[in-house]
């Protein structure tokens, strides 16, 4: 099961130290550049609501097995792309196969396991994301640093069909079937409407700034709304989101940390990529090296952050946002004074500890707050939002990165930067709006004996 997990998040950051070898080989311009990274996130975020139904209705093991399978095929036809249309195709199928298969990972280690067996398979998991999200650059450096059979960058992609034929194979023989105990109705016209309403907001940010900011781009947004007015309008047995969720006072603030946070950390990671290379004149593997500083740092918080949890509560997401934001603003200094690569390492271990300490608590935290009824709900939404904010990330920051490029490389680093800290320090602003945790009263008996 969690090489399910891995495979899909290591595809939204493997592809990163891969881009400048993807352009010379597909002649792919800045938007297409985008699409690559963004729209594997948009079709991965958009499906997964309807993924977790899908499993609900026709078994989790079998959707788990069928998305493996798919999310195999559509990695292979992205190794073999012959052109940046085809591999933008290939990529969204991938989003949309992860979908199907990653909300069965989590409901099939609630049911297969019990207690604390259960816990640690539960923290496997998030550390599995974890390792994925931080190491994905230096292992994509390193497949194309060995250029196996002469693949180069392709096989970033290919890499995921011999492990996708082994899990399949063992996924019957090892993995418990499983159903929810009433099947909830599959919602598809409000599947339709929220992809695109996405679709709509994603699409100016990408296309926008090549295209001179036509007409459509200013639009594009008011249909956006238009969709999702629709389908708060509309009834259904079984909607797709339950906007009850949002009566709920710490799930809509945790709701726009998380995304907060997925639309720096995605968007970091392509422009830290792109700067390496292109300014720092780095190979595919050095740049994937450079990464492991903020990896090892993301790690040592992750072991930390329960403790500064119990101690901070909620401000322990707010000293991750800051460390991030500090660390970041010495980084943008030390970049626009052409410092030696070899000076930012301690800058990218403490941005790291500060990743991991923002990230590591936000579900726990948010979900702490939301009413028992929603927490299945409102833990799809959570996971939802985390690829579309990348996805968002990656289209604003590409309006910044490109926009500044006639400056060099460098110089649209450092303004693709400015951005980062900005969101690093919404992140630790909108923690605030969550409601302060109530302190348990004592019972009459002890308070009557005081």
């Amino acid at each position: 099961m969690l090489t399910g997990v891995f495979v899909t998040i290591l595809d939204f950051f493997i592809v990163n130290v891969a881009i400048p070898a993807i352009q010379r080989d597909l002649h792919a311009g800045a938007a297409e550049v985008e699409w690559i990274v963004a729209g594997y996130g948009l079709a991965y975020g958009s499906g997964l609501i309807l993924g977790g139904r899908l499993g609900d209705l026709f078994g989790r093991r079998r959707v788990f097995a069928i998305g493996l399978a798919l999310f195999t095929l559509a990695s292979l036809a992205c190794g073999l792309a012959p052109d940046a249309a085809t591999l933008i195709a290939a990529r969204v199928a991938q989003g949309l196969a992860a979908a199907a298969l990653t909300p069965q990972v989590l409901a099939i280690l609630r049911t297969a396991y019990s207690g604390a067996a259960q816990a640690r398979a539960l923290n496997a998991y998030a550390l599995t994301m974890g390792l994925a999200a931080v190491f994905g650059q230096l292992i994509g450096g390193m497949l194309i640093q060995a250029d196996l059979f002469g693949l180069g960058w392709r096989a970033c992609f290919l890499i995921n069909v011999p492990i996708g034929v082994a899990a399949l194979a063992l996924t019957r023989a090892v993995v418990p079937e499983s159903r929810a105990g009433t099947a909830a109705r599959l919602d598809l016209g409000g599947a339709a409407l929220v992809t695109g309403a996405l679709v709509a907001t994603l699409l100016p940010l990408i296309e926008g700034r090549e295209q001179g900011w036509p007409l459509w781009t200013w639009l594009s947004p008011l249909v956006a709304l238009a969709l999702l007015t629709a389908y708060g309008r509309r009834r259904h047995a079984s909607p797709l989101i339950d906007l009850a969720l949002f009566r709920e006072r710490a799930f809509t603030a945790g709701l726009l940390t998380q995304l907060a946070f997925t639309m720096g950390m995605a968007a970091y990671f392509l422009i830290f990529a792109l700067y390496v290379q292109g300014a720092a004149g780095l190979d595919a593997l050095e740049a994937g090296l450079v990464f492991t500083p903020i990896g090892l740092g993301y790690l040592a918080a992750s072991r930390l952050a329960p403790r500064f949890v119990a101690r901070l509560g909620r401000q322990a997401i707010a000293v991750g946002g800051l460390t991030r934001a500090v660390a970041l603003t010495v980084l943008l200094a030390a970049v626009a004074a052409q410092a030696p690569l070899g000076w930012l390492v301690p800058i990218l271990a403490v941005d790291g500890f500060g990743m991991g300490l923002a990230l590591a608590p936000i579900m726990g935290t948010v979900l702490a707050g939301v009413a028992p009824r929603h927490a299945g709900s409102a833990a799809g939404v959570l996971t939802t939002v985390q690829q579309v904010g990348a996805a968002l990330g990656v289209g604003i920051v590409g309006i910044v990165f490109y926009g500044g490029l006639a400056g060099g490389v460098s110089q649209a680093f450092q303004h693709g930067l400015i951005y980062v800290i900005a969101v690093a320090l919404a992140v630790a602003g909108l923690v605030q709006l969550l409601p302060r945790p109530q302190r348990a009263r004592p019972p009459v008996a002890q308070q009557a004996a005081r």
